[in-house]
């Protein structure tokens, strides 16, 4: 069934900001509205004529760092720290370390390179007032409100910016006189993509910011308009009640790994373990397996040979030594390379980087998707705290995160508060490389028998960065990405991004991707809200939406489901065991995370190794790599690019299969109130929300409406690949 972008779709993934009293200022040429104009008070942005609410985050606000580069790979020191230091200054904090923060509880965090986010404590009211003349300071080029999706916790940065999407055949000399008629600045085109320019309206700011891309929507000649906003999408990573014990210590690795050798044409040392590409050695006979048959796949001798996968995501350190061999080069015969291009682009830096020799020859971005030394600064001290630290020391370091673990739980013991804040502090470091986690999965390649295995390990992988430290990311930065990607003629893109804000211009940019390149297929997370209705982008019509399953064959507690929905594949739940997580390669083995401090004997967090080269992690993050890496495997197969994406949709969803799969008994009740009261509907449970199936459309099994499709098979799919294949002979 086709997907529809429905309203569900713009209410069920994040919508994030914060706001503070600006004045709002009209475009100076009048616009009719696209729609009636909002009650007063009333947030929202729009995409395809939906209204899209946001609402003030009143005890939140960002800066905007002046041009100066703040988190470079050269040495100047970050602007963030400057403000941290000047804010603990003026509040007479009593530390004066790296990371601690003032005695009045204002919290700083960077959000990429050139944002910061100011967070003071709950019940703050006007935080720009409050922080009044400490935030003048000739390295802030600006404060920026806040806001959030209604009922959500995430951060929106509102900056002056918006992208505006042109009519096609529209000249870059007629839009350039369309936007300088309506007051607007042109800061860019917008690479990698025709007819998207970013823009800045000129004396608006804030909540006029809004206003100005709606009335805008309604300007002949202009596609779309969206602010470009900084959302911030930190990841999640699941960890235990502060109250429970740690994960890593159920772990027995000498007794999994000793009772499951195998033989396959990928003997990773830690093969037994990855239970998505084959559970059998965590899941014996009798039972059923509930793997994706990716080892039968190999043995058959698919590996996804001559496949370029585009990993769209965060930090991507592909120096791991399992990642090294697959990492995608840019060859010689790539017209108009960027400056210094070899093995991918970060499109999260917004810094200049110039060719050699030439510094007319410049361009934002960084072409290494790596952790910085910058960006090591502000980790660092956070993580080896965590390890270096007393439980009594800690808890005096960070007596705002102390406070609001005794508020949250009263009969935590100091012991109990001091290890929830080294979990938090170690999943926050290792998250940075959710990039680096999804590349594992797809194209993991062990070396010398040691490590693990990615589902297509000849695979090659291209790191594309779009996510700053913080989970910092933006539509523009997104658009460029994406464009960028099937630009370098990749075969798939993944991207395990499942809750982002629903935007028209990256919206549009798909649609113009997908119909230039017919054989491109693209992957996206359904998102971990556990709702009905898969998140955006994986929304987008032509994109394939991946939930997630567990060991036993369950929909994970967390996947969304419903409208949308196409397939699953094993996301694991890391929440039950550590084991029955989705293991790959992590990024905290760098060198720079232990300078100065001795390495801990044992494991720690979600790492399985004492220094976090690998990671058990859980997601549709990791399902949607999982479902590119068998795509990366079914196209080796089609060596001659025969097969267009439809045709490869088909097959993955047709060999798809429900027999490895059971519904929990609170999924098939919930199922059947649902189906009680039409599909369609809206139902209050847990929370008033669409349903996520608009219209008067028939029934579907319960099996289709949490699974899709169902599981895929990597086995039977490339069969498939290569019988339709044979036809063309």
């Amino acid at each position: 069934m086709l997907k529809r972008l429905l309203p569900w779709s713009l209410l069920t993934v994040g919508c994030l900001v914060g706001l503070i009293d600006l004045v709002r200022y009209p475009l100076d040429r009048t616009v009719a509205m696209a729609q009636t104009a909002a009650d007063e008070g009333d947030l929202y942005y729009t995409f395809y004529d939906q209204r899209i609410p946001l609402v003030e985050r009143t005890n939140q606000i960002a800066v905007e760092f002046s041009p100066n580069p703040s988190l470079t790979r050269g040495e100047q020191e970050p602007a963030y720290l400057r403000l941290q230091r000047d804010l603990q200054a003026a509040t007479q904090g009593t530390r004066g370390g790296l990371h601690d923060q003032p005695a009045a509880g204002v919290e700083v965090r960077p959000l990429g390179n050139r944002y910061a986010l100011i967070e003071l404590p709950e019940g703050t009211r006007s935080p720009a007032a409050r922080l009044g003349p400490q935030l003048e300071q000739p390295y802030i080029a600006a404060t920026l409100p806040v806001l959030s999706r209604p009922e959500a916790e995430d951060s929106i940065v509102v900056t002056p910016e918006i992208v505006v999407s042109f009519e096609p055949n529209t000249t870059e000399g007629q839009a350039r006189s369309l936007i300088a008629q309506y007051n607007l600045e042109l800061i860019r085109p917008l690479r990698f993509t025709e007819g998207r320019y970013l823009v800045r309206g000129r004396n608006i700011a804030g909540e006029a910011v809004l206003d100005a891309a709606n009335q805008l929507t309604a300007v002949p000649g202009i596609q779309s308009a969206t602010p470009n906003f900084v959302q911030s999408l930190p990841y999640r990573v699941a960890v235990p009640d502060v109250l429970g014990a740690e994960p890593a210590a159920e772990i027995d690795l000498q007794q999994v790994l000793s009772g499951s050798a195998e033989t396959t044409p990928y003997p990773g040392s830690l093969l037994p373990l990855q239970w998505h590409l084959n559970s059998q050695p965590l899941r014996p006979r009798p039972y059923r397996r509930t793997d994706i048959r990716a080892v039968e796949a190999w043995e058959q001798g698919h590996s996804g040979e001559e496949v370029v996968v585009a990993v769209i995501d965060s930090l991507i350190q592909w120096d791991h030594p399992d990642l090294a061999n697959t990492v995608y080069t840019l060859p010689a015969t790539v017209e108009d390379p960027l400056p210094g291009e070899v093995s991918g682009w970060d499109f999260s830096n917004t810094d200049l980087t110039c060719a050699k020799g030439d510094p007319d020859s410049c361009t934002l971005g960084d072409p290494d998707t790596r952790i910085s030394n910058a960006e090591l600064d502000f980790v660092r001290p956070y993580f080896q705290n965590s390890f270096v630290l007393s439980d009594a020391a800690l808890l005096a370091a960070y007596p705002r995160r102390d406070q609001n673990l005794q508020d949250r739980y009263p009969n935590a013991t100091a012991e109990q508060r001091a290890d929830a804040l080294r979990r938090t502090f170690q999943s926050y470091a290792s998250s940075q490389f959710h990039g680096t986690w999804t590349a594992g999965v797809i194209a993991a390649q062990p070396q010398n028998g040691q490590g693990i295995v990615g589902v297509a390990p000849e695979a090659e992988f291209l790191p594309v960065r779009v996510f700053g430290l913080g989970g910092e990311i933006t539509p523009a930065a997104l658009i460029e990405a994406v464009g960028y990607a099937a630009a370098r003629e990749v075969d798939v893109i993944n991207l395990s991004l499942g809750s982002l804000l629903p935007n028209w211009g990256l919206t549009d940019q798909m649609f113009a991707v997908l119909d230039r390149h017919p054989d491109l297929v693209i992957v996206a997370s359904a998102g971990n809200d556990s709702l009905d209705g898969v998140g955006f982008p994986a929304a987008i019509p032509g994109v394939i939406a991946v939930g997630a399953t567990n060991l036993e064959g369950n929909r994970t507690a967390y996947s969304s489901y419903g409208a949308g929905l196409d397939l699953v594949a094993p996301g694991g739940e890391v929440a039950r065991r550590l084991r029955e997580g989705i293991l790959t390669t992590g990024g905290t083995w760098v060198e720079g995370f232990w300078t100065g401090i001795a390495r801990p004997e044992e494991p720690w967090g979600l790492a399985l190794d004492p220094i976090g080269q690998y990671v058990s992690v859980q997601g549709t993050s990791f399902s949607a790599p999982a479902v590119s890496g068998v795509l990366a495997l079914m196209k080796g197969q089609d060596p001659d690019r025969q097969l267009s994406r439809e045709q490869l949709t088909t097959i993955l969803q047709e060999t798809a299969s429900y027999a490895p799969l059971t519904l929990t008994q609170a999924d098939a009740n919930q199922y059947r109130v649902q189906a009680e009261v039409g599909f369609g509907t809206t139902l209050a449970i847990p929370t008033v929300r669409p349903s996520g199936i608009e219209g008067e459309l028939d029934p579907i099994s319960p099996e289709a409406y949490y699974y899709g499709r169902g599981l895929v098979n990597a086995t039977a799919a490339v069969e498939a690949v290569a019988m339709a294949v044979e036809k063309f002979r």
